[in-house]
C-alpha cells in the first residue's frame, strides 16, 4: 500500500509518499518561518496563501524524489485538523480533489493522531502506550490503546509548552522560532541562579500549566538593573530546568495511572512527539525518568516530531488497513479532541483548553 500524505496544519507545507512497510519513499517539507519571522509568530492568513502557493509544487517535488506517479498510489491522506483552519482547508481541498480525480481512498487525519503514531512508523511500537505530545500548541498526556482508541490523561490548562518556550524567547529577545534559541541560550546558562518556579508539580492529575513559569521570567528580568548575556543564558537555563521537572512528575504521575488501568507491572513504553520533543535537555529528562520508573522511554527521530506528511501518510495508512476511510463531504474541522469523551470525564461542558490549539512554536 502506498499512500500520498498532505500537511498544512500551520507553518510548514509538506508532501510525502509512505508504504505500509514503513518505508519513507519522500518527505518534503516547506517552512514558512522566514515569511513568519517579522511579525514573531505565525499569521493565520499568511500561513494560509502560503500554503496555496506551494502546496502543488511540494507535492510534485513528493512524487518526484519517490520515482512514482498517481497510478502507483493507494490512498491519499490530508490533516483534517486540528489547526489554523484556513491551511487545513488547503490541505483537505486539495486531498479530496486529488481523491476524486484518481479515484483514490481518502482519509481525512487528525493531527494530534499523526504524532501519536509516529513512533509505530519509527519504531514499530505496540500498542497500548503513554504518550507525550508537546507542541507549541498542544500539551497533554494519553493513553494510545489503538487507532482511534486514546484515553486523555492531562493537558495544559492554559499555555503549551512549545507556546512558554517561544513566549519566553520574546521577553529575552531571541528572536523567532524562540525555541530552538532558548535552547541554544541554555547552554551556558546557569540553572541554579534564579529561583523559577515549577507549577502544578506534585500536584495530584496530570494536568500542565506554564503560563506561570512565563510569567515569573518578564518579573525576573523587570528585577534586574541591565540585562546581560548571562543573565539571559541564567534565566534559559533555570527556565528549562523548571520545565523539564514538571515533565518529569506528571509523566511519573500518569505512569502509574497507566499501568493501574491498563494492567501492566512491567515495563511500560513511554512516547514523546510533538515539535518540543526535539529538545535534548528535555529529553535528557525523560530518559532520567526512564531509568528510575522502568521504562522504554522512545522519541521519534527529530525530522519526524516537528510537522511532516510522512506522519499523516502513516496515520492514513494505519485507518485504511482497519478498512477506515472518509467521503469527500468531510468538513475541515479546527478543533478536533482525540479524546472526545474526557470533557464528561472531566465534569466541564467546554472543550478542554488545550483541544485543538495550534500555531507558536513548532
Amino acid at each position: 500500500m502506498l499512500v500520498l500524505g498532505l500537511e498544512t496544519s500551520c507553518d510548514e507545507t509538506s508532501a510525502a509518499i509512505v508504504r505500509d512497510d514503513g518505508t519513507i519513499l519522500s518527505n518534503v517539507v516547506l517552512s514558512q518561518l522566514d515569511e513568519h519571522r517579522p511579525y514573531g509568530g505565525v499569521v493565520p492568513e499568511i500561513a494560509a496563501r502560503s500554503h496555496l502557493d506551494h502546496l502543488d509544487g511540494v507535492v510534485r517535488q513528493a512524487f518526484k524524489e519517490a520515482g512514482i506517479d498517481f497510478s502507483d498510489l493507494d490512498g491519499i491522506a490530508a490533516t483534517g485538523g486540528p489547526g489554523l483552519i484556513g491551511g487545513v482547508m488547503v490541505g483537505v481541498t486539495a486531498g479530496k480533489t486529488m481523491a476524486l480525480a484518481r479515484n483514490l481512498d481518502f482519509v481525512a487525519v487528525n493531527h494530534l493522531e499523526a504524532h501519536a503514531l509516529t513512533v509505530r512508523l519509527s519504531d514499530s511500537a505496540t500498542f497500548p502506550y503513554l504518550l507525550l505530545l508537546v507542541s507549541g500548541g498542544h500539551c497533554q498526556v494519553l493513553a494510545v490503546r489503538g487507532v482511534g482508541d486514546y484515553r486523555l490523561y492531562g493537558s495544559t490548562m492554559d499555555d503549551a509548552l512549545g507556546e512558554a518556550f517561544d513566549k519566553t524567547a520574546k521577553l529575552l529577545g531571541l528572536g523567532y522560532p524562540g525555541g530552538p534559541a532558548l535552547e541554544r541560550a541554555a547552554l551556558s546558562g546557569d540553572p541554579a541562579r534564579f529561583d523559577l518556579p515549577r507549577p502544578m508539580l506534585g500536584r495530584p492529575g496530570c494536568d500542565f500549566s506554564f503560563a506561570g513559569l512565563k510569567t515569573a521570567v518578564r518579573q525576573t528580568l523587570d528585577r534586574l538593573d541591565q540585562v546581560t548575556q548571562q543573565d539571559i543564558a541564567d534565566i534559559a537555563a533555570a527556565f528549562h530546568e523548571s520545565a523539564a521537572a514538571v515533565l518529569r512528575d506528571r509523566c511519573r504521575r500518569a505512569v502509574a495511572r497507566f499501568r493501574e488501568e491498563e494492567g501492566i507491572a512491567g515495563p511500560v513504553t513511554l512516547v514523546v512527539a510533538g515539535g518540543v520533543a526535539a529538545n535534548k535537555r528535555l529529553r535528557a529528562a525523560l530518559t532520567d525518568l526512564a531509568g528510575t520508573e522502568d521504562l522504554r522511554f522512545v522519541a521519534p527521530p527529530i525530522a519526524l516530531c516537528t510537522d511532516n506528511a510522512a506522519m499523516v501518510a502513516w496515520a492514513g495508512i494505519e485507518h485504511l488497513r482497519l478498512g477506515r476511510k472518509d467521503a469527500l463531504d468531510f468538513a475541515p474541522r479546527p478543533r478536533w479532541p482525540l479524546d472526545p469523551e474526557a470533557r464528561t470525564r472531566k465534569g466541564k461542558l467546554a472543550i478542554l483548553p488545550d483541544q485543538g490549539r495550534q500555531g507558536g512554536g513548532k
